[in-house]
């Protein structure tokens, strides 16, 4: 019996390379799609049972690219979406959100089953500077603002369930770590994991933007005068739901990716 097969848009980063985990653990394949196959979509998504709709960060424009995935889905009889979106889509001060907002508009009026994720930022998006000789968490923020810092493995989880499960179809999902947390608290939690004193350094806007395109700097000007002033807070009770456990803890998350011993890797259930 051939295996279920999801259409992985943007299926070659960490998030799709993760997900094709996910799937591959619930007896699902995912097909791999990229910018070469933006041409040829709906011939790409031939003999899919279910397409998860990813953006590249910071695509310049995203409305447009979920409109012709979306076309390309319902030509090829994909029946079911997943719209992997962000948490607080609707952020004026952040064109990459509102894009992303634009886009789950056109999701809910496809007329194929949707369902929208919107997962905050990934833990392992701190991972760079805790991977330095001197590991540090280095950040364009105020450290104090609050988080819903989350698990890629979870979210990837969760992505792979709800694709394969036609239940969810019409839900929004807020998908967040269990507790909010701060850079200063990665920072702490680093350090046990690590043994060693790891310091949080804020930088300059423009340092952590170099070297992108200028659109790109723009718009991460902006995602990090939000982030200065408001934090990106998302609940996690949606998250363990949708998992049916605790999500994984930030000292967990930490621990298997810089590869030492830690304490359980879940959140106590309550």
């Amino acid at each position: 019996m051939s295996r279920t097969e999801v259409g992985v848009l943007a299926g070659r980063g960490k998030t799709g390379r993760a997900l094709a985990r996910a799937l591959e653990l619930r007896g699902a394949q995912a097909r791999p799609l990229g910018s070469a196959d933006l041409g040829r979509l709906e011939e790409a998504l031939t003999g899919c049972a279910a397409l998860h709709l990813m953006a590249p960060n910071l695509h310049p424009s995203e409305p447009a690219l979920v409109a012709d995935a979306l076309a390309a889905a319902r030509a090829a009889g994909v029946g079911r979406v997943v719209y992997h979106s962000v948490a607080a889509p609707y952020a004026p001060s952040m064109p990459h959100h509102l894009g992303k907002a634009r886009g789950e508009d056109l999701v809910r009026r496809s007329g194929l089953d949707w369902t929208i994720l919107q997962p905050c930022a990934y833990v392992q998006n701190l991972l760079p500077g805790l991977g330095e000789d001197d590991p540090v968490v280095r950040v364009p923020y105020d450290p104090d603002r609050l988080f819903g810092l989350v698990d890629l493995d979870d979210v990837a989880e969760a992505a792979a369930r709800v694709l394969l499960d036609d239940r969810h179809a019409g839900a929004t999902y807020e998908l967040g770590g269990p507790r909010l947390v701060s850079a200063r608290d990665v920072a702490r939690a680093a350090s046990e994991v690590l043994g060693r004193v790891v310091p949080v350094l804020q930088v300059a806007s423009d340092d952590a933007a170099a070297g992108a395109p200028e659109h790109e700097r723009a718009w991460l000007r902006a995602m990090f005068e939000h982030y200065d002033r408001h934090g990106l807070p998302a609940g996690g009770l949606v998250l363990q739901a949708l998992l049916d456990r605790a999500s994984t803890t930030l000292e967990g998350t930490l621990a298997r990716e810089l590869g030492h011993p830690t304490p359980p890797p879940h959140a106590p259930g309550k």
